[in-house]
């Protein structure tokens, strides 16, 4: 077989296990199609996942069906104010061996697992919300003097509550650029809604099956890197970054009027990635200027700082992101 020909069989397989993940899922998510590809899209690509939205509208239940479906580890951390940095990591405790002598053991926090579900996060102070910092970007655990690995695959997707926000604690921007993806939880619509009504109200319970395992996602998430990214669409994305910054050389007015701080590195190399998984979806092994636009929002959105102006004047993130979509052309000039 040509190498052609095994790099569309690889994304055809991809596709089948993709969608076999999805439907699993669905059995039990109703709606929220674009969330659930933006959670698997961000653990395809080794990243982690916020999300925002109001509560009761499944962002938890989504998370316990993941790791259902999933073959991984799975841990749960309500963030409340009392929570302190040695409950999710762990800490040093006396215990006893069989010869009656005492010693100082390490005993593993929630963190070491695979999929964590960080709860409500920003109820929690910065002082433990920053304890997540490197097992995030790291894949590590520092305690006690003594650095630990955490097993592979590793994804924190963590949730919060936009509009109880007296005694929180609003996540800091070098916090959120570690998340590759936020995600907005809105609402149902009428047949959704009706859906999830018999489903939870008649005593059904769904059938979830283990559809992939620690290793599988390991192969998908090296695949994804093999993904060509023309030097062409590579310019597009950069260029898009660049529109961020304000008073930068790509610049666009709304900007220039709006925008007080502009997306980090971080964000052309989410597009890049995640640009990737969305052209797997597809049946190509190639990225596309649309496959860029489609990831654009979920990549950016948390990696914008607008200033007064638009706070005052009620500007959202979203609609400085579509002009800037809008207004940069896929070629340079």
């Amino acid at each position: 077989m040509s190498t052609v020909e095994t790099m569309q069989a690889d994304a055809e397989e991809f596709r089948t296990r993709y969608s076999a993940v999805r439907e699993m899922i669905g059995r039990v998510i109703v709606g929220h199609t674009e969330i659930v590809d933006g959670v698997l899209t961000a653990m395809l690509c080794r990243g982690h996942c916020l999300l925002e939205g109001v509560p009761g509208l499944g962002k938890t239940m989504l998370v316990r069906t993941l790791a259902e479906v999933l073959e991984l580890q799975f841990s749960r951390i309500q963030f409340t104010p009392d929570l302190m940095p040695a409950d999710i990591l762990g800490t040093n405790m006396i215990v006893e061996d069989e010869s009656g002598r005492r010693k100082f053991e390490f005993q593993r926090g929630p963190v070491f697992t695979q999929i964590l579900l960080a709860d409500e996060i920003n109820r929690a102070t910065p002082k433990t919300q920053s304890a997540m910092l490197e097992t995030m970007q790291e894949g590590t655990v520092t305690a006690a003097g003594m650095r630990f690995e955490l097993s592979q695959p590793f994804f924190v997707l963590a949730t919060q509550n936009p509009i109880e926000q007296e005694g929180t604690y609003p996540l800091p921007e070098a916090q959120m650029d570690r998340f590759l993806f936020k995600l907005v939880v809105g609402y149902s619509s009428r047949e959704e809604l009706g859906t999830i009504v018999d489903r939870t109200t008649r005593g059904e319970h769904p059938v979830i099956e283990k559809v992939m395992d620690g290793n599988e996602i390991i192969r998908w998430q090296k695949l994804v890197r093999e993904v060509i990214l023309a030097p062409h669409v590579q310019d597009y994305l950069v260029r898009l970054t660049m529109a961020t910054h304000p008073q930068g050389a790509h610049s666009v007015p709304i900007t220039n009027e709006y925008v007080r701080w502009g997306s980090s590195p971080r964000g052309a190399q989410t597009l890049a990635l995640t640009a990737k998984v969305r052209a797997l979806l597809d049946g190509r092994f190639n990225v596309s200027f649309e496959d860029i636009r489609r990831v654009f929002l979920p990549a950016m959105r948390h990696r914008v700082l607008l200033n007064f102006e638009a706070q005052a004047e009620g500007i959202e993130t979203d609609t400085v992101l579509l002009d800037i979509l809008e207004k940069v052309p896929e070629k340079a000039e």
